[in-house]
């Protein structure tokens, strides 16, 4: 395997691991239903995740996806993965920074009911 080779299926590596982030910081919290423990490991990815989307960062991942794509020959492309990959699937293409500060809220509050649900309430029911 050539080095071109190699680049471009790193790549497609990176960008499945980024999917895979994105769907643990925005669907992690429901785990915690079956694993409790699993909250020390969600909980600062989700909070990562959160910061990314309030703050308008760029996720380290898309740099790297970038760099690997561009050793490939391939096409690289701007903004990053959630903006690239994501939002085109939930939201119009014409992406705003406020679409993005509600993505921010919605997995805030999709995983802040998870915590909530897993930690006090459930804790209360089984004192009943």
């Amino acid at each position: 395997m050539n080095t071109q080779e190699w680049a471009r299926y790193a790549a497609d590596a990176v960008v499945l691991l980024h999917f895979a982030f994105v769907v643990f910081v925005l669907f992690g919290g429901l785990l915690l239903l079956r694993w409790r423990k699993l909250a020390w490991l969600h909980l600062p990815v989700a909070i990562w995740g959160i910061l990314i989307e309030f703050a308008g960062w760029i996720c380290p991942l898309t740099p790297l996806e970038n760099r690997l794509r561009y050793q490939a020959g391939l096409e690289m492309y701007e903004g990053d993965f959630v903006m690239r990959y994501i939002m085109p699937v939930l939201y119009p293409p014409d992406l705003t920074r406020e679409l993005q500060i509600i993505f921010g809220f919605v997995v805030l509050l999709l995983n802040g009911v998870c915590y909530y649900y897993v930690f006090s309430y459930r804790n209360r029911a089984k004192h009943h």
